[in-house]
């Protein structure tokens, strides 16, 4: 049976280490300050990115990968003997998939698997970790596309929003809303729903009401969550992750990873951004 590689895109901000432990290649997205492009989390880190935010007073553009850059990492892959599992970000979150979608019928390859992970940051990465449990253990291509799809509806995406400006700036609520959210020191949890993004319930106050509600949420679901895998991911955010994790630890979660939000989640969401992400059974 042949190899199968598994490929993501950036956003799915799995760590360097979680890539590595499961064999993960990953394309960068673009992040685009006017004239200076960088790649996200190759030459350019979450912390650099709000860095030069502060020098220039404006928000970068993000980009897909182009589908010449699929077409030449598939093709090493390809040329190798491998067949190819690429899954990241959901397609009505960004042209990404569409782009793997031009490389592989560029490539004419019946190897290529491609899937709308219909999830964005460690959600993305949970299905990925999922799919590398199911490799580890055997299962051909065919079986392990079933499986994620299957799955896919199962995840449990979601955020608490520090600051409303970022969701403001790059046009995803209003200079009202924005107002009103900063004047009530309103703090919403984002959560990722049938590959679309909605608001779910409200802290107010410090970061840590908006935390409380998902830290509940997941202790609500205890019984119900996937034991595999849970993610706690931010924005530079550790006091957060702290807090976080000291209140989760006795859920019965074999694997509990901290990850990092990319530059590309974290143009759009904000410094201080946290969220904790898992399937459910």
């Amino acid at each position: 049976m042949n190899r199968i590689k598994l490929i993501s895109d950036s956003t799915c901000d799995l760590s360097p280490e979680l890539r590595k432990m499961h064999d993960i290649d990953v394309v960068p997205l673009y992040v685009n300050f006017k004239e200076q492009s960088f790649f996200d989390g190759e030459n350019l880190s979450t912390q650099q990115m709000y860095d030069l935010i502060k020098t220039v007073g404006y928000l970068p553009k993000t980009a897909a990968v182009a589908p010449g850059t699929f077409a030449t990492v598939f093709k090493s892959y390809l040329d190798q003997g491998d067949q190819i599992l690429f899954m990241g970000i959901g397609s009505k979150f960004s042209a990404t998939l569409q782009s793997a979608y031009v490389a592989k019928q560029l490539l004419k390859s019946d190897d290529i698997c491609l899937i709308d992970s219909g999830n964005l940051s460690s959600g993305t990465g949970l299905l990925l970790l999922k799919a590398a449990k199911f490799r580890a253990e055997g299962d051909d291509l065919d079986t392990i596309e079933k499986k994620i799809l299957e799955i896919i509806p199962k995840v449990r995406t979601q955020f608490v929003i520090d600051t409303m400006e970022y969701l403001y700036k790059g046009g995803r609520c209003n200079s009202l809303v924005a107002f009103m959210g900063t004047f009530l020191k309103i703090k919403p949890i984002i959560k990722v729903r049938e590959g679309s993004m909605v608001v779910g319930k409200k802290g107010h106050g410090k970061i840590t009401s908006g935390i409380d509600l998902l830290i509940e949420e997941a202790r609500a679901n205890k019984e119900q969550i996937d034991p595999d895998f849970m993610m706690v991911t931010d924005s530079v955010a550790p006091e957060s992750v702290q807090y976080i994790m000291d209140r989760i630890s006795d859920l019965g979660i074999k694997n509990i990873y901290h990850t990092d939000a990319g530059c590309v989640i974290s143009s759009h969401c904000g410094q201080g951004c946290i969220g904790i992400l898992y399937i459910m059974k």
